[in-house]
């Protein structure tokens, strides 16, 4: 049986998640720390992934060619779009965009074409826990408010994060099975964001607890992983 790795990526992710292991032992790695925890009846690896993209990419290819796990796991926060979905609605990405590509040389969408991928789900028959099966987002910014209704409009959005699209992209491209479950920190629209305040202060608070029930899901996700085998 293989190894299952769960991904966390950003800094305040990790910060929220860490005290909830607390006799877990940090170990360092050349992209993040990482420690083991047992859950869904197994020991699985929890990562330090880091965020943005280029940071993303790089410790997932490093997790895959390490542990060779039969499924990495993204657990994290978005931000929603104001009118789509509620704050701390849990979503399921089934496809993952790099939405934030500016060619002014070559066609305009062809980076957002090649780096677009649609994650087989096809294991899902019946999620084991409440989630909101959605396509995400991901750039290295947080959504601005001016961008939404075209956001909206073109890619039919309604969540976003730094991360879930450059993960998605090198799982599939290495053949690695994955499964990104984020929670909803908080919202935005065309007239602000909630935690736009400069500070991250209203951002890691909401974190907490998104961090606190996404784990608490995740040996459900795990044994339904294994029944499908």
């Amino acid at each position: 049986m293989g190894r299952i790795v769960v991904i966390v990526s950003a800094d305040g992710e990790w910060r929220a998640t860490t005290p909830l292991f607390p006799k877990a032992e940090l170990k360092s790695s050349p992209l993040g720390e990482w420690f083991t925890t047992s859950s869904g009846g197994e020991e699985v690896i929890v990562y330090h992934g880091g965020w943005g993209k280029v940071h993303a990419a790089s410790s997932v290819e490093y997790v895959i060619n390490t542990w060779h796990p039969n499924l990495i796991i993204n657990l994290g926060t978005c931000g929603g779009f104001r009118g789509a979905i509620e704050r701390f609605d849990t979503v399921l990405v089934k496809k993952a965009i790099v939405y934030d590509f500016v060619s002014l040389i070559g066609p305009p969408d062809e980076g957002i074409k090649k780096f677009t991928t649609d994650i087989d789900l096809t294991w899902v028959k019946k999620p084991p826990t409440p989630v909101k099966p959605v396509t995400i987002l991901s750039g290295d910014r947080d959504l601005v408010p001016e961008d939404i209704p075209k956001l909206k409009e073109k890619f039919g959005g309604m969540v976003n994060d730094y991360e879930s699209a450059p993960i998605a992209w090198v799982c599939a491209r290495n053949n690695a099975k994955v499964l990104i479950l984020r929670g909803v920190s908080d919202l935005v629209d065309k007239s602000g964001g909630e935690v736009y305040d400069g500070t991250a202060t209203l951002w890691f608070e909401a974190t907490k607890r998104v961090m606190s029930d996404l784990f608490k899901v995740l040996p459900a996700w795990i044994s339904y992983f294994r029944a499908q085998k």
